[in-house]
């Protein structure tokens, strides 16, 4: 699915422990790291693709996390060119995307990157809160910028209320 601009439409996930720090993948058989991410389907809401993404990248439950909160708008970054697939159609030049950042209620034992047929994931690393801005790919720095700084003000709700409440 591709908007009438090129962009395919996709949720991006960030899950924050306890302490603060968050979930950083490493993609399977690539010396890349990224937040868990994922194309929407038609019909489907921002909300169920971030649990139907969870599910299937992280192996958690809706009952696992708490949503802190969501970007407002849609965050993009454009592809490289030399990524970009002209021979499809239609083209997509890059990713749309609304963030929700995740509160992990569970034990971090639930993590399990292995639950879908097709991991995305072959690692993880629990990092400090700015770090994925300098370590994603450069086409994907602004975009992590953006979305961390926005969600940055729904960290505190995470860290003042009980976490069972």
């Amino acid at each position: 699915m591709i908007d009438e601009n090129g962009y395919r439409p996709n949720v991006g996930i960030i899950i924050v422990n306890k302490e603060g720090k968050l979930f950083w993948g490493k993609r399977l058989y690539q010396d890349a790291w990224q937040f868990p991410q994922g194309g929407m389907r038609e019909n489907e809401t921002p909300q169920q693709a971030v649990f139907r993404e969870l599910k299937e990248e992280v192996g958690l439950e809706p009952s696992d996390v708490r949503v802190l909160g969501r970007t407002q708008d849609w965050l993009t970054y454009d592809l490289p060119k030399h990524l970009i697939r002209h021979y499809s159609e239609p083209v997509c030049i890059g990713q749309k995307q609304i963030w929700f950042l995740l509160g992990l209620l569970s034990e971090e034992d639930k993590i399990d990157l292995n639950r879908h047929d097709t991991p995305e994931f072959e690692g993880w690393n629990w990092v400090d809160y700015w770090l994925p801005v300098q370590k994603v790919v450069s086409f994907k720095q602004a975009v992590y910028h953006q979305a961390l700084t926005e969600l940055e003000t729904h960290l505190e709700k995470f860290w003042s209320k009980n976490l069972t409440s």
